[in-house]
């Protein structure tokens, strides 16, 4: 046992120090994009459209479109009220949306692409902004994403939003959440038009209209559950730049006050990263093992010179590649400690994010369920 457990302590560390020392730094927080100090006066943004596809979202909506109209002037707005069962609609036409009642998704699509497929045909101009309908935006940030897509001739730039950290389960969770998605897919190599790797956050995303229509952006991937990354890589496939970063500026304003919350938004798509393969699931079941368990906390149980060793080394990596998303979120470093926890629970959603598909689903939002059967 303790040979085993030896083994999987030394494979944690070396996957700690793969993460440190790989050259694309994936921990880091250096790819953010803020706005300017020094804001160009009036500017105008005739040339940009905003999707918001809403459900049900009149929690949300008019912090949403209240932080759009300070952004500057000449844009224009669409909402596409997702078949809503509340006020979203009547609230977004009182704030002077254009406001497309949606119809009803056709099989195999998620209700997301196909409402921003039918906002789609409102839009003519040079850029969309497809823009989450929780989503506030600081003043000055529409200008950085435009000034940032122009300068640098990308077609797609997407911001990842802060979300909120005011209970406990955001304070635990929600940092790694940002943490192992940076893992996935490193920005560094997402950003490198010559890497095959392309993400992107669905939250806050600007595009260039022509090229969403050239590569038929939603119809081709209308079944995507990530739908977002999907978008970035058939972008970044048919020979665009991409770019993805991190943003204060960029605030969801959906909040999740306890843990069954978070669960569930993770589970909701941890067995889509799998690509649904059991063997994927248990590969990563023992890597995070490794990772959370046996490289930090075999020195509990073994008190020999290599488990010592094994714990000071997995313990000094995982507070260097932490720290930073900690600092971005203005968090303790001590969080670190809880890392063991942290990691152990998001493996938990992703064994249940498994056992739904398992049963025949393969995700449930906003009282839609989507079938694993209709995918197959």
């Amino acid at each position: 046992m303790a040979v085993l457990v030896m083994y999987l302590a030394l494979s944690g560390i070396f996957c700690w120090w793969a993460i440190l020392l790989a050259p694309w730094r994936a921990w880091s927080i250096r790819e953010q994009l803020e706005p300017s100090a020094y804001p160009e006066e009036e500017q105008s943004f005739d040339d940009v459209t905003v999707l918001i596809p809403a459900r049900n979202e009149a929690q949300f909506i008019d912090q949403t479109l209240n932080t759009l109209q300070v952004q500057g002037e000449g844009f224009k707005i669409i909402v596409i009220d997702d078949q809503s069962e509340d006020d979203t609609a009547s609230l977004a036409d009182r704030e002077g949306s254009e406001v497309i009642s949606g119809t009803t998704p056709s099989k195999n699509w998620s209700g997301k692409l196909w409402a921003l497929n039918q906002g789609l045909q409102r839009v003519h101009t040079r850029y969309t902004l497809l823009l989450d309908a929780d989503i506030s935006l600081s003043p000055g940030i529409l200008g950085a994403l435009l000034n940032k897509a122009r300068q640098e001739n990308l077609s797609l730039v997407s911001l990842m939003a802060e979300l909120p950290v005011r209970h406990f389960s955001e304070r635990l969770l929600v940092p790694a959440f940002i943490f192992f998605f940076k893992l996935l897919y490193p920005f560094k190599l997402s950003n490198e038009p010559r890497s095959c790797m392309a993400a992107a956050a669905g939250g806050c995303i600007l595009v260039e209209t022509g090229v969403l229509r050239s590569i038929n952006a939603f119809t081709s991937i209308h079944q995507a559950l990530i739908d977002d990354c999907a978008l970035a890589s058939r972008v970044k496939q048919a020979g665009f730049k991409t770019w993805i970063g991190l943003s204060h500026a960029v605030q969801s304003h959906r909040g999740y006050d306890s843990l069954a919350a978070i669960w569930n938004t993770v589970a909701r798509t941890a067995f889509t990263q799998l690509h649904y393969s059991l063997l994927f699931l248990l590969l990563c079941t023992l890597i995070m093992s490794s990772m959370f368990w046996c490289a930090p906390l075999s020195v509990i149980i073994y008190t020999d010179t290599i488990f010592v060793a094994s714990s000071v080394l997995a313990w000094l990596a995982m507070f260097i590649v932490y720290t930073p998303v900690l600092r971005f979120y203005r968090s303790s470093p001590l969080w670190v400690i809880a890392l063991p926890v942290i990691g152990t629970l998001y493996l938990m959603m992703t064994w249940t994010s498994a056992f739904r598909y398992w049963r025949g689903v393969r995700a449930h939002w906003k009282n839609r369920r989507y079938e694993a059967s209709e995918y197959n």
